[in-house]
């Protein structure tokens, strides 16, 4: 093993991470859009995966709806108001995708939708 290689290994782990707690929601709601997206389009092949991953979308909301109900949180209170209103309605609208009342897509457009608008907020 080569100084470099012992180095490289030895200061590696020591590396403080520069993430954000944006950079960390936008990277949780990436994922969860990714896999519900691809579980929908295995619907008909695999309903398993699709409930999973609906399933997976509905608690990251209620964990979004739960930070903004938090009276510590910072955001203002007209956003937080709107990303409770979008949890409920998320809530709601998969129970309807469940049932076979409704698609998918809205859910998929709400969090795209938020994912613009957290990378925008990242570039800032």
């Amino acid at each position: 093993m080569t100084p470099q290689t012992l180095a490289h290994r030895a200061y590696a782990h020591s590396r403080v991470s520069t993430r954000t707690p944006r950079d960390t929601e936008y990277e949780a709601i990436s994922k969860i859009t990714h896999r519900l997206k691809a579980a929908a389009s295995r619907k008909a092949a695999d309903f398993g995966g699709f409930v999973q991953a609906l399933h997976e979308n509905r608690r990251l909301w209620s964990v979004l709806a739960t930070g903004v109900a938090d009276t510590d949180n910072a955001l203002p209170n007209e956003l937080r108001a709107r990303i409770f209103y979008l949890a409920e309605f998320t809530d709601h609208h998969s129970s309807l995708v469940l049932g076979n009342k409704a698609t998918v897509e809205p859910l998929l457009e709400i969090n795209m939708a938020v994912l613009r608008g957290l990378r925008q907020m990242r570039g800032n």
